[in-house]
């Protein structure tokens, strides 16, 4: 049966890159937005590479008999899997780039190489290279007496076969240092054209090496390992955001696990690159198109009045749901409230955190942060809560991967103006989105609670499919209440009244859930189990939907990414359907199902059916109770499941094929922001929100930090 119905992760990961490689070789999609899918492409592959390569490399080090539970696969022989894969992948992203740059040229924007330049061009690149670039470059040699140098993660350097009777002499500049890495080109009005400046330092290279003859040269990038066991690697002489701090600096240095090279060096330099980087020819990509891709956001700005070439704008747009000029708290007191990423508008959510802040009757605001924006107007309401003199409590994940130092800046932050920050217990990163605000009034206590599926994150929430449930429903807010008891003395929820609450009391309500289902298709009823996730990798969960599907539940999965099942496999998961949507947005809510009719449950989450997410983290995962949101969040599932223009359908042989255009084109992402415009109040007039407080060292705080 492994053969049949599982999937590698890593391999079923791939495909999914390569439904974005898709993306940026569709026709429909706007040329420029072609050219932002290649670069996505290029950066999942990246951080690919560096997470989950590095994570199985590690593996084989370790034990390689340790197989995949799924796949049966062992460490080494997955990463031959994805090496294999990978090399497959690369012409393909080649080609792509290679046919975005012709169509680009008839819209006026030239991605020029250093072959095909004027003379006039090539002589400002000359002059642009002896002012600009030449003064900065740090250049080295390699050869008996001099040792090899440390390769930055990600960096490109050009790399060269120096002449010499003394024997290999290669030579290294890096290109990544204080280099503007685009360097446009004088040209006509209404043409953009450009070179990047590490094939302008290759072309002039022998200016760095002037006591040498170049022999050959090649530009490298190489990526390294970034999976870090923070727990194990726990320093107890120093606190946990300490630790988190040298952690950070470790990870920069850890071992190479890719190269990738713009042009095939000698023999000689290979072996010698491959033995300083402890690589293996496996680990080697050769690739025609830039090594690098995130140069494109600097062509965006360039041609911003080319608006052909962009998707139309759409800007979130404000909640039917809402009514305006009530105050928030008001109104979920009063009735559920959904708000859906990015069709609607986040400002109603940051409203009742900025209503919480001033409200004489909050007592405490207790929240979960993952991830967020640069300039968070979601800690600046904290902050200015705990100034007010509130309660503030905020559980800040510093193994947040790629944000610890974002968020380690940011506790420290919260920390200055009063707020109490916590951390997540050991072991267990906390993923949950849950905000808990609670008033007195008089001797009554009352609950206002948010449950969300993405961070709390005002430019993602513009990018990312997300639901966001705020609700004042006692049951709900007690276990919220308990999720926070339990975080403050390092302790775990063990059940809950309503909430799903992970790693202790959400997978196994779930397969209880699907149980009830089997049992119902069993006895001849209807049994149904739906789900929209990112990834479904969690092996009791995928041996359950097996077991649905042989006692004929019908089981319907919208999963954007991996999946280690198979759909359609016969007399196995031949009533099991699998979609993978990519398209202009990320697709990142959660949504289960369970049954059908009036017995119909309905949950949103944070969790993604992943053993990480299961049992290994803290995550949340809510019912919706209201009649109309529960429509509304069924409607959203039903729709994507009719997606027949940015849709795939897994077959049983684990392809995805574009699902069959019927009589009408439904793209669900545009459905869903067309009905928003539509349904959307003429004018928002927010609640007045009393202001305290001056925040510009927030500003300057985090001016220049990464997103």
């Amino acid at each position: 049966m492994a053969k049949q119905v599982y999937d590698n992760r890593e391999l079923s990961w791939l495909k999914f890159d390569e439904r974005v490689l898709e993306e940026a070789q569709d026709n429909n999609t706007p040329l420029l937005e072609r050219m932002l899918f290649q670069s996505i492409f290029a950066s999942n592959l990246d951080e690919f590479f560096r997470v989950r390569v590095g994570s199985i490399y590690d593996q084989s080090l370790v034990d390689d008999e340790d197989k995949d539970n799924k796949s049966k696969m062992r460490p080494s022989e997955q990463l031959s899997a994805i090496f294999a894969r990978v090399k497959e992948l690369m012409p393909v992203k080649d080609k792509s780039y290679s046919v975005i740059c012709k169509e680009l040229e008839l819209n006026g924007i030239f991605h020029k190489s250093m072959k095909n330049l004027s003379k006039t061009e090539l002589e400002f690149l000359e002059a642009y290279f002896a002012y600009e670039i030449k003064p900065f470059l740090n250049a080295f040699i390699i050869d008996k007496r001099h040792p090899f140098p440390f390769l930055v993660n990600e960096s490109i350097y050009a790399v060269t076969k120096l002449s010499s009777k003394s024997g290999l002499v290669i030579g290294i500049v890096g290109c990544s240092e204080k280099f503007q890495r685009v360097v446009f080109l004088p040209c006509e009005d209404g043409e953009i054209s450009f070179v990047l400046a590490e094939d302008v330092i290759l072309h002039f290279l022998d200016r760095a090496f002037t006591g040498y003859k170049i022999e050959e040269k090649t530009l490298i990038r190489v990526t390294r390992n970034a999976d870090i066991d923070v727990d194990e690697g726990f320093d107890s002489e120093l606190d946990f955001r300490e630790n988190m701090s040298e952690l950070i600096k470790k990870r920069k240095r850890l071992c190479p696990v890719r190269l990738q090279l713009s042009k095939q060096p000698s023999e000689a330099v290979l072996t010698e690159l491959l033995s300083r980087l402890e690589l293996s020819p496996k680990q080697v990509f050769t690739e025609k198109s830039p090594l690098d891709f995130s140069f494109v956001f600097s062509v965006f700005d360039k041609a911003q009045d080319k608006k052909a070439l962009f998707f139309v704008k759409q800007e979130p747009q404000a909640s039917p749901m809402i009514e305006q000029g009530v105050p928030m708290i008001e109104q979920i007191d009063k009735k559920d409230i959904l708000l859906s990423y990015p069709y609607e508008s986040i400002k109603p959510f940051i409203t009742l955190l900025n209503e919480a802040a001033a409200d004489e009757t909050v007592v405490s605001i207790k929240m979960t942060l993952y991830r967020v924006a640069k300039n968070s107007k979601i800690i600046k309401a904290l902050c200015q809560a705990a100034e007010n003199g509130k309660e503030v409590l905020v559980l800040v994940e510093l193994r947040a991967r790629f944000d610890e130092e974002n968020n380690i800046g940011w506790s420290k932050l919260l920390e200055e103006s009063g707020c109490r920050v916590i951390y997540g217990p050991q072991g267990l990163k906390v993923h949950s989105k849950l905000c808990l605000i609670t008033r007195k009034i008089g001797r009554d206590v009352k609950y206002t609670v948010q449950i969300g599926t993405g961070n709390y994150n005002e430019k993602t929430a513009g990018l990312y499919t997300d639901l966001s449930l705020m609700t004042s429903n006692r049951e709900i807010a007690e276990d919220a209440c308990e999720v926070f008891r339990t975080l403050q003395i390092g302790e775990l929820v063990e059940d809950a009244k309503l909430l799903l609450v992970a790693p202790h009391c959400l997978q196994n309500k779930v397969l209880e859930m699907m149980d009830n289902e089997i049992s119902i298709a069993r006895s001849g009823g209807e049994g149904y189990v739906g789900a929209k996730l990112n990834s479904l990798t969690d092996k009791a969960i995928i041996d359950k939907l097996i077991e649905c599907s042989q006692a004929g539940v019908k089981v319907d999965l919208v999963i954007r990414g991996i999946s280690c099942l198979v759909a359609g496999v016969k007399k196995v998961t031949e009533n099991v359907t699998i979609r993978s949507i990519v398209g202009r947005y990320l697709e990142h809510a959660r949504i289960y199902i369970f049954g059908t009719g009036v017995r119909k449950k309905v949950y949103i989450s944070s969790a993604d059916y992943m053993t990480r997410n299961t049992t290994r983290r803290v995550e949340v995962a809510a019912p919706i109770l209201d009649e109309e949101i529960k429509a509304k969040v069924l409607y959203i599932f039903e729709t994507q499941m009719k997606d027949n223009v940015k849709a795939r359908v897994m077959q049983p042989d684990g392809k995805y094929k574009r699902a069959e255009r019927g009589d009408a084109a439904i793209d669900a992402q545009s459905r869903f922001f067309a009905e928003a415009y539509a349904n959307a109040p003429k004018e928002i007039k927010p609640a007045p929100v009393k202001k305290k407080g001056l925040f510009a060292r927030l500003k300057a705080f985090f001016k220049g930090s990464r997103e």
